[in-house]
């Protein structure tokens, strides 16, 4: 594999655990000026382009009237909007505002040069076995699901 591919897979795989461990933040922390909650809702809005906010909540594992308040201040500060299908009024669709790509830009461009400084510490023949390792853990904790 070629260090970037590493160095994203390497993101991917931590930010799914994490996710999965149940540390999604809803403190102030902060990560590019938002909450760590809104930062995961902007990489998974951005990722996708566009997403409903029902597949959000289950990307996020969140009930959706808690993510429902999240967007409302990420809409406020301008970030996110929110639109209503034409077809189907419930189907509400989330999308990144030119100043929601900017701060989604941000966060990447952040996370790939903190996870590219994670793997210098790591020798580098041991990269493949992180990244394989992290692979075999997030399946596991997809299929044993806690509680």
């Amino acid at each position: 594999m070629d260090e970037i591919k590493n160095v994203n897979e390497l993101r991917e795989l931590t930010r799914l655990l994490v996710r999965n461990l149940g540390f999604l933040d809803k403190s102030e922390a902060s990560c590019c000026g938002t909450t760590i909650g809104q930062c995961h809702s902007i990489i998974e809005i951005g990722a996708a382009q566009e997403i409903s906010l029902n597949e959000l909540a289950d990307i996020l594992k969140l009930d959706n009237s808690t993510l429902s308040r999240s967007v409302n201040n990420l809409v406020e500060q301008q970030l996110v909007i929110r639109e209503i299908d034409s077809r189907d009024r419930r189907y509400i669709k989330l999308k990144l505002t030119g100043k929601g790509w900017i701060v989604y830009k941000s966060i990447e461009k952040n996370m790939d040069i903190y996870f590219a400084s994670l793997l210098r510490d790591i020798p580098k023949e041991k990269h493949d076995q992180i990244i394989e390792s992290l692979m075999l853990l997030v399946k596991a904790m997809k299929n044993n699901k806690c509680c």
